[in-house]
Order: structure tokens, then C-alpha cells, then sequence
């Protein structure tokens, strides 16, 4: 049986949680992956079939964009879903004359958003035991 085309559509912020809270930070309180600000971003999900299986918010200052809260379920990393719902997400962004796309990425993950033209900037910091760096790209 072949898998079905992955569809990425919006999403209300509350379907995003889980997959936040499963993926990001399974040994924090469920709360944790709660945004005070989330009813103000964009949110989208992949589905493959009637399955969520990745997820990404988009807040939009000015002409400045920050996506945040990426994941895609674990047992569904690898197949190019995240690379998919990035690619739309800078997409979003050109058609909304963003200038500048940013995000606070793990450290370990930086060659994942270099792929997309993020590049690192010298602001990094550390939350919950993780090193992160702030990445940007200017469009």
C-alpha cells in the first residue's frame, strides 16, 4: 500500500500540544509546551492520510517571523516531513513580505536548518538542559 502525498494545512493552536509535549518535552508537565502567546501564531500541520505526524507555529512581528515548536513524531523522522512543513513555512513568509526568519534551534540541530539558508547567529543560550543558538535567514 503506498503512503499518501502529506497535506499541510492550518491548525488550531491546541492540536499542536501533543505532538510538542510527545516529541519536545516528554518529561515536563504537559503545560510546559504551552505558549503564553499561541492564539497569536500561525500554526500548521502535515498529515499524511487523516494522521498528524509533524507540526510548526509562526508568530509574525513587523517583518520579522520566529517559527517555533517544530517536531515531527518520532516514528516518522527521517521521510522529509519536517523538510516539507520548513519549506512552506518559508514560503509563508515570502508571500507576507517577512524580512528576516529566525527560530531558537538546538545546537544539535543546526545543519538541519543550514539545508534551508538559516545561518547561526552569536546568540545562544540554554533552557531545560539544552544548548540552543538563534538562526536566521533574511529574505
Amino acid at each position: 500500500m503506498q503512503t499518501p502525498e502529506p497535506i499541510i494545512k492550518p491548525i488550531p493552536h491546541e492540536e499542536t500540544w501533543q505532538i510538542r509535549h510527545n516529541v519536545m518535552w516528554p518529561d515536563k508537565p504537559f503545560d510546559y509546551v504551552k505558549l503564553p502567546n499561541d492564539e497569536l501564531g500561525k500554526h500548521y500541520g502535515l498529515f499524511v492520510g487523516d494522521k498528524m505526524v509533524a507540526i510548526i507555529s509562526l508568530f509574525i512581528e513587523g517583518r520579522s517571523a520566529q517559527f517555533r515548536k517544530f517536531a515531527t513524531i518520532i516514528s516518522e523522522q527521517g521521510k522529509g516531513y519536517g523538510a516539507k512543513l520548513l519549506e512552506h513555512i518559508m514560503q509563508e513568509a515570502t508571500q507576507l513580505n517577512i524580512d528576516v526568519v529566525w527560530c531558537n534551534a538546538r545546537v544539535d540541530k543546526t545543519e538541519f536548518y543550514r539545508k534551508f539558508g538559516l545561518q547561526p547567529t552569536d546568540q545562544t543560550f540554554r533552557k531545560g538542559g539544552i544548548d540552543y543558538v538563534i538562526m536566521e535567514k533574511r529574505l
